[in-house]
C-alpha cells in the first residue's frame, strides 16, 4: 500500500497516542534521509549512526507535541540538528568525549589513506603487467589475475604446464623489478622534494 500524506497524517495521530507500529513505520521510512543529513554534518558514520537512534529515541519520548498537520520530515530533521549542535556543545566541554571523537577521526583517516594506497598500489601492478611480453602477460593474467590453473592455461594455449610455470616466473621477477624501480624514483624525488637549498 502506498502512504499518502493523508495516511501519514493519521500515522501520526496514532504515534502520538502511542503506536509503536506507526513508530515503525517513521523509522523505516526516514531514518536513512536523516543519516544523510548527519553524516554531512558530523562527518563521522559512528556518530551519525548513534545520532540516528538519538533522534528515533527522542521522536517517541516527545511524541504528545506531534502537530500532524506540521510536515513531519520537517519536524523530524529540527530534532536531528537540534541534536547536532547538543553533541558539539558537550563536545566542547567533555575531554573524554573529545578523545573518542579524535580516535575515530584518526580511524577513518587511516581508511581513506589505506583505500588510496591500495588504488595507487593496484595501479602499479597494472602498469608493470602492461610492460610485460605479450605472452608472459596473457599468462599472468589468466593464472594470477583470473585464478586458472597451470594445466588449464597450458591446454587452452597448446603449451606444457612447466612452459606456463616458465613464463609466470619471469613475469613475476619483471613485475617485482618494475615495483621496485617505481617504488626507488618516488623514494628518490621524495628526498630531493624534501631537501631545502
Amino acid at each position: 500500500m502506498t502512504i499518502t500524506t493523508a495516511n501519514e497524517k493519521e500515522l501520526l495521530v496514532q504515534l502520538r497516542e502511542g503506536s509503536e507500529l506507526a513508530w515503525d513505520y517513521f523509522y523505516h521510512h526516514y531514518h536513512i534521509g536523516v543519516y544523510r543529513k548527519l553524516i554531512k554534518m558530523v562527518k563521522i558514520e559512528a556518530i551519525a549512526e548513534e545520532l540516528v537512534q538519538d533522534v528515533f529515541v527522542k521522536l517517541w519520548n516527545k511524541r504528545h507535541l506531534i502537530d500532524p498537520d506540521q510536515p513531519f520530515k520537517a519536524y523530524l530533521y529540527t530534532i536531528a540538528q537540534n541534536l547536532v549542535y547538543d553533541f558539539y556543545r558537550k563536545l566542547a566541554k567533555d575531554k573524554r568525549l573529545q578523545g573518542q571523537v579524535k580516535a575515530l577521526t584518526v580511524d577513518l583517516y587511516q581508511h581513506i589513506e589505506e583505500g588510496i594506497y591500495l588504488k595507487e598500489t593496484q595501479g602499479i601492478l597494472h602498469q608493470a603487467i602492461d610492460h610485460l611480453p605479450s605472452q608472459q602477460k596473457l599468462i599472468f593474467t589468466l593464472c594470477k589475475l583470473e585464478g586458472k590453473s597451470y594445466e588449464y592455461v597450458g591446454t587452452t594455449l597448446g603449451i606444457s604446464p612447466s612452459t606456463v610455470n616458465n613464463h609466470i616466473v619471469k613475469a613475476t621477477k619483471k613485475i617485482k623489478g618494475y615495483i621496485f624501480r617505481f617504488h626507488k624514483t618516488i623514494f628518490f624525488l621524495s628526498l630531493t622534494s624534501a631537501v631545502t637549498w
